[in-house]
């Protein structure tokens, strides 16, 4: 076959610019771990001597970090003073963890990826899956780190309005199951905002069980918002809603989930499903979203599926229309889109 030289140079420097980003993934780790990032944001520009005295960190491989960081473009040199500095956007990503947009919990769920890829290698050759709680730890963290900015931004401001009545029953005061609610964000954030209502959050994770507790007691929600270890199946209570963060599509069962969800809605009880967003044709999600959806589907949440009851697969990718096959068998006859973000569908079901 007659090789295109410019396809291949064209190939060739995505694919540099890729192996940059992997390799790069341990350097924002380091950044996040020792506060490099948060240090240039609120410090201003200083000399890798600098940095490392302020974090107590040794210089020398401080230098290193901050050259290489600058090259990937996350902070910035300026070659007059020999300072490393960061600008409001670039602080923005990589320094404010309560901002909208915040991105090193991202590429911990990457280390996570590579990390646990021998696993994922034998599922692919040997069939079954790797469960959640398999993984390496980095994974847990990075996934409550990431999702959560998110969910500040658009939980209670638009997604919970767009569902019909809900927001008016969580002013009044109602009760509220979080299935799979991992550390507990999505359920702090809804207890913080509706002071009136009782948040349950179900996870079988035990490690990220306790997680939550912690954080609900720091957040002074713990009056209100409990946790305890169930799966999507078990879970105990009748609730006027109930929320599926991201998740049903890493459950080995989503139909028989559903079920479960509808055994436990109060009468005119609502089930609000957020989803990763996809487009119905594979085609469709071949741009930059797509990737990092299908690599996570790949490596976490199809193996999750895999290694449970039935193993359904869905992935993270699987579309409106594939999500609404699943829920109408299981027993949810009114589904409509509520709401969605580039990131996020948001679906509302009812009996």
């Amino acid at each position: 076959m007659a090789i295109d030289e410019n396809k291949l140079q064209e190939l060739m420097g995505r694919m540099l610019g890729d192996v940059g980003a992997a390799m790069g993934t341990a350097l924002v780790l380091l950044g996040d771990k020792f506060g490099y990032y948060k240090t240039l944001a609120t410090e201003g520009p200083m000399t890798s001597a600098e940095l490392a005295s302020k974090t107590g960190t040794v210089e020398r491989y401080v230098r290193e970090w901050a050259a290489g960081q600058a090259a990937a473009g996350y902070i910035n040199y300026d070659a007059g003073s020999g300072r490393f500095s960061m600008s409001p956007e670039q602080a923005l990503l990589l320094a404010d963890e309560n901002g909208p947009a915040f991105f090193p919990g991202m590429f911990e769920i990457a280390a996570a990826a590579i990390r646990d890829e021998p696993k994922v290698a034998n599922a692919f050759q040997h069939g079954g899956g790797v469960g959640w709680h398999e993984h390496d730890a980095c994974l847990f963290r990075g996934t409550e780190r990431f999702f959560r900015p998110g969910y500040a931004m658009h939980l209670v401001s638009e997604w919970i309005p767009a569902l019909d009545g809900v927001r008016e029953k969580l002013e009044r005061g109602a009760r509220v199951a979080d299935v799979g609610c991992g550390h507990g964000a999505s359920v702090i954030l809804m207890a913080k905002a509706f002071p009136k209502s009782k948040f349950f959050g179900f996870d079988y994770h035990q490690p990220s069980i306790d997680r939550a507790r912690e954080r609900a007691r720091e957040a002074g929600v713990s009056d209100r918002a409990t946790f305890e270890r169930a799966t999507a199946k078990d879970y105990p209570g009748t609730y006027d809603l109930v929320a599926f963060f991201d998740c049903l599509h890493d459950m080995g069962d989503p139909v028989g989930a559903a079920a479960h969800v509808k055994s436990s809605l109060a009468r005119d009880g609502t089930w609000m499903l957020v989803e990763p967003f996809a487009n119905e044709r594979l085609e469709d999600n071949l741009n930059p979203i797509g990737r990092v959806f299908y690599a996570a589907s790949t490596t976490i949440c199809v193996p999750g599926s895999l290694s449970q009851e039935v193993g359904l697969g869905l992935g993270t990718q699987a579309g409106e229309s594939r999500l609404r096959e699943v829920l109408k068998a299981g027993g949810f006859t009114r589904v409509r889109r509520a709401t969605a973000t580039p990131f996020n569908l948001v679906l509302e079901a009812r009996p």
